[in-house]
């Protein structure tokens, strides 16, 4: 069974050999993500370079997604790398101490406004919620906190409001002069970190766009402010984020679970794309195998109905990179075959379509759920008509042949669509489809005999154009 489910796979020192690279690729990777949160742009040129190399070594269309680091909200360094703070103890964050002048007493913030963001009573999360403090007073640029959930705190770690309320806004000037190497790098997606409100993501498109690029926007979500304002973020996005590591230190992880769920369903009713990330397997970074909660969490955002996972620290820095890959890809295919994952639905069954092309798509997937169709294959420009026809779930595989690299490379993150290198140079119908059909069987995509559907526009070369659908039975001789 061919997987419908994407995976996403952070590029990292653990990926750097050729081999590992290769291998990471034949287990399952789909869209490689460069984390601009680490290394510096020499090191990105290079996995960008080895990437496509590699991808086009191998005839596979592998995505290429630039991850903004964003304004995480950072304590400074210890004079000794680390502090322990202990139950009960005063401990202050301050954003005018110096850079190195940390102790068991207190710290200083790369985050000059700290002060003015929190008030008495206000819980702070420390190192992914493993120490949690709570503010008994501000003196100026001084917060006094009281210990209520001690630990070991070491140089960089991040900070959280419970509940959110941080102003900082999404971009830095590190992050605008990422954008700017993003679309030089002519990289396929651009995920924006932090993201508050719809206007972070319009300011991101507007300057990706300015800087020459082309590729989707991917809006993170990771702040419960963004939870609040969940729609307009989806509509401005073209791929949603639910980054569950600082979105469930703010919401608390118990509301974590249905918030996954909520977002992943709302994305795809509005046609976008969403990918589930963070820890999704976490322990496979020093493990060779998954652990039975991690195999859980995977299949569950499966079902659901998440168009890709993703691979973090799990590739980039891990041990295990390739058996990651081939582990999270087992366990999808697992998943896929559970009955929530199939089937028909009622989808957009009522209703009204302002676009010829997005209404040949609902007419497409309902044909094919309805009747025995082994493959749809959609001749497209820019790949809109297929990731429509990806928001309805099926198990029949849907090929997007274009002629455009940028197109290709765009929908392998579309949950169940393919791309194929594919370019028009007949205007006669039968001999299209006899190409076609040859291109089709000498890939073992089909057999001789399957019903399969196509789309096409009559206007070749128009991105939007798509106004017919036909149904045929294969055969090798057109």
């Amino acid at each position: 069974m061919t997987r419908r489910t994407k995976i996403v796979a952070t590029l990292g020192p653990a990926t750097d050999d050729t081999q590992v690279l290769n291998e990471i690729i034949d287990a399952g990777m789909d869209v490689a993500r460069i984390n601009f949160s680490h290394g510096e742009e020499e090191e990105h040129c290079a996995r960008i370079e080895a990437l496509r190399k590699a991808s086009a070594e191998c005839g596979r269309e592998i995505g290429l997604m630039g991850d903004l680091q964003g304004p995480k909200i950072r304590v400074k360094r210890f004079r000794n790398s680390r502090a322990t703070l202990k139950e009960g103890a005063s401990f202050f964050l301050d954003s005018a101490l110096g850079m190195d002048d940390g102790n068991e007493e207190g710290v200083g913030v790369a985050y000059p406004s700290l002060h003015e963001d929190v008030s008495e009573g206000d819980v702070l999360l420390l190192n992914d919620g493993q120490i949690t403090l709570e503010v008994a007073r501000i003196d100026g640029t001084r917060v006094h906190t009281s210990v209520i959930l001690g630990g070991i705190l070491s140089d960089h770690k991040g900070i959280n409001r419970q509940g959110g309320g941080l102003s900082a806004p999404a971009l830095t000037d590190t992050d605008r002069k990422y954008i700017k190497f993003a679309a030089e790098s002519d990289l396929d997606f651009l995920a924006i970190s932090f993201v508050r409100n719809a206007d972070d993501v319009n300011e991101a498109r507007e300057l990706f766009r300015a800087a020459g690029g082309h590729g989707l926007i991917v809006a993170k979500i990771e702040r419960a402010e963004a939870v609040g304002c969940i729609e307009p973020i989806i509509e401005a996005a073209d791929v949603i984020m639910v980054a569950r590591g600082d979105l469930g230190v703010e919401m608390g992880y118990a509301e974590l679970t249905g918030m996954q769920k909520r977002i992943i369903r709302l994305t795809r009713t509005k046609n976008k794309v969403v990918i589930t990330a963070t820890q999704m397997m976490e322990s496979m970074i020093k493990s060779p195998t998954p652990t039975r909660a991690e195999v859980s969490d995977v299949a569950n955002a499966v079902m659901d109905g998440t168009d890709a996972v993703m691979l973090s620290a799990e590739t980039a820095v891990g041990e295990y990179p390739v058996s990651v890959v081939a582990a999270m890809s087992e366990v999808c295919r697992g998943a896929e075959k559970h009955v929530l994952a199939r089937g028909r639905t009622s989808h957009r069954l009522d209703d009204r379509f302002d676009r010829v092309d997005e209404a040949i798509a609902m007419a497409v997937m309902y044909t094919a759920n309805h009747l025995d169709v082994k493959a749809i294959i959609a001749l497209t420009e820019s790949g809109s008509t297929t990731l429509w026809m990806s928001r309805i779930r099926s198990d029949i595989p849907i090929y997007a042949f274009t002629p455009h690299r940028a197109t290709g490379r765009r929908v392998t993150i579309y949950r169940g669509v393919y791309p194929v290198s594919y370019k028009i140079e007949t205007t006669d119908a039968q001999t299209l489809y006899h190409s076609i059909f040859k291109t089709l069987l000498s890939n073992k995509l089909v057999v001789e005999g399957d019903l399969v559907i196509f789309t096409q526009g009559d206007l070749s070369g128009v991105s939007g154009s798509t106004n017919s659908m036909k149904v045929f039975s294969v055969t090798d001789s057109g």
